[in-house]
């Protein structure tokens, strides 16, 4: 029997959504438009598309969690039972109980004040109105342990804050298939994981549809999650389905342009051996040799602009001493682009705040420009962080949402420089251009702007006082493909034309691959492997970096299923060797 035989658990006919208002009410402005489609148990249905293409909200939809000013029309049946227009008692039945969700932010979705066990179990009682006392304590322990969190009472008994985001987002599908839904949506539940807990948290999904038989419509930007995933796929562009089919087909043989560009778009692993065949002179099949690939010129006569050497972050945590860095060496030099790659955990985001001094250094030394941070004084560390421009991984919450665009870009200005407004506004307008963005975004809000245009705000904002070093903390990670290679662009574009030191901190290896000129891999705050990124990315020394590389996703759905059973053997002999 084949997936169209059989009957669908979600079927939804012409579904279009607006919202209320003049424009909305204009066909032109409807947010989705008569899409179709039809989720098989047993299957993975993968909703794809740039941000504002109408994915989560055609999601939202079936839920019934749209806000009132929306105007919704169509058809969604859940196993015959139709939701649009359905009750309010109809639809809080089938959230967390006919369908389980899974949100993308597992940190935000849980309540902060309660414990995880007293959540999963509130949400069991709504819909198991039997299940009490002993019984209902044991069937949580039973979800969290069937997720693959062995120390279930543990987790059970902490709050959201004292879990990593692998566990939280492990309790979370948990809560999901606590009432055993037909049906899970997942909405970008891995964007803000790392690769190896990524690949832990797809493998638990897939897991769920082979043996539970559930059907899973997975809304993402990460085509590679698709790859790795994904049955069938559904591409949406302004609210209307440009493609579908299955994946293997549509990601082989893509007929809408719209499509092949969003795959054109997605940095690829793909053409890292022969980087490393490159980088060890390795003859090519017609005989001729490969020169070998040289890193970018970096001026080695010039001290470095960052300088680590046996550097070490400490943070106390219940009485305790955790060493968050420990003992981590390596350098960047003017006009390099250092990526730093790890696991959540590792150590990454502690030296970027080290080295802008948010964070001290307890041993070792940590120097920027050839002032060591824990022998300077007030302001000498100062002017430190003039020559330093940070950018954060979300710029809404980086930007001060009640200032300006030019407000916030000329915040540097105004600290550390003697310009007058004028001549402010003038290098406001200047650096506008340089990111790419209108002139009369200066006196527009955050809140006005996409996700990429606030983060080429942040990006000019960093650039304001012209730095040596430039931080990039996971700037591309919430962005969708298209938007996130513009910003990629972006930044090559400004760093060759600037010269500036970059130490770019990333879990996604393809992205460093293209930007970085070396490579640093942090494990437990310790650096376990440094070097050219072509040599080191393409054929790892260490075993935990082969780990990262094969956890990576990439856009190809049968190089993808080696790439998996790689990965799952690893984690094997990893298991095998902490034992």
């Amino acid at each position: 029997m084949t997936s169209s035989d059989i009957a669908p658990v979600l079927s939804v006919r012409d579904l279009s959504i607006s919202f209320a208002g003049a424009e909305a009410e204009a066909e032109a402005g409807r947010v989705v438009d008569s899409v179709g489609f039809d989720l098989a148990p047993g299957r993975v249905l993968a909703l794809v598309g740039e941000s504002g293409s109408g994915k989560s909200v055609t999601a939202m939809s079936v839920l019934g969690l749209l806000p009132d000013t929306a105007r919704v029309s169509g058809s969604v049946l859940l196993t015959g039972s139709e939701l649009v227009g359905a009750s309010t008692a109809a639809l809080r039945a089938v959230r967390g109980g006919r369908i389980g969700t899974v949100f993308q932010e597992p940190m935000s979705a849980f309540d902060p004040v309660y414990p995880i066990g007293r959540q999963i179990a509130e949400a069991i009682r709504v819909h198991r109105r039997g299940l009490r006392g002993g019984a209902l304590r044991a069937r949580v322990r039973e979800l969290l342990e069937s997720v693959g969190l062995a120390d279930a009472a543990r987790i059970a008994a902490s709050h959201p804050h004292e879990l990593s985001g692998g566990q939280l987002q492990r309790a979370m599908i948990a809560m999901a298939i606590s009432c055993d839904p037909v049906a899970i949506i997942a909405d970008e539940p891995t964007t803000a994981l790392d690769v190896t807990v990524q690949a832990g948290i797809l493998d638990l999904l897939r897991r769920l549809r082979d043996e539970r038989g559930t059907a899973i419509l997975l809304i993402t930007h990460d085509m590679g999650v698709v790859a790795d995933l994904a049955d069938d796929v559904i591409v949406m562009r302004q609210g209307a389905i440009v493609e579908s089919g299955a994946v293997a087909s549509v990601f082989g043989s893509p007929a809408s342009a719209y499509t092949r560009e969003l795959l054109a778009a997605v940095p690829s692993l793909g053409e890292l051996q022969g980087d490393a065949d490159a980088a060890a002179g390795v003859p090519r099949g017609d005989g001729a040799s490969i020169p070998p690939v040289e890193p970018a010129p970096v001026d080695r006569r010039e001290a470095p602009v960052v300088a680590l050497e046996g550097a070490s972050v400490v943070f106390r945590r219940r009485g305790a001493a955790v060493h968050a860095v420990d003992g981590a060496s390596f350098t960047i030099g003017r006009g390099e682009v250092v990526g730093l790659v790890g696991e959540s955990g590792s150590g990454k985001s502690t030296i970027g705040r080290a080295l802008v001094g948010l964070v001290p250094v307890a041993s070792g030394r940590a120097s920027v420009s050839g002032v060591e941070l824990g022998a300077a004084g007030r302001r000498e560390r100062r002017r430190v962080r003039s020559r330093i421009g940070y950018v954060f991984q979300d710029p809404a919450s980086s930007l001060n949402p009640r200032n300006t665009i030019a407000t916030s870009i000329a915040e540097p200005l105004l600290l550390h420089t003697p310009l007058s407004a004028a001549e402010r506004s003038a290098r406001v307008a200047e650096l506008l251009a340089q990111v790419r963005l209108p002139a009369d975004f200066a006196g527009r809000y955050p809140h006005e702007l996409s996700g990429g245009q606030r983060q080429r705000v942040a990006i000019a904002r960093a650039l304001a006082l012209e730095p040596e070093l430039l931080i990039a903390d996971e700037p591309t990670s919430a962005l969708d493909v298209s938007v996130q290679a513009s910003v990629l662009e972006l930044l090559e574009e400004l760093q060759q034309r600037h010269g500036f030191a970059c130490l770019f901190i990333s879990h996604d290896l393809a992205v460093v691959r293209r930007l970085a000129d070396r490579v640093v891999v942090l494990r437990d705050g310790r650096v376990v492997e440094q070097g050219p990124a072509a040599a080191v990315l393409a054929a790892p020394a260490e075993a935990y970096t082969r780990r990262l590389l094969a956890a990576a996703p990439v856009a190809d759905p049968a190089a993808q299923a080696g790439r998996r059973e790689l990965w799952r053997e690893l984690e094997i002999a990893q298991a095998g060797a902490a034992q």
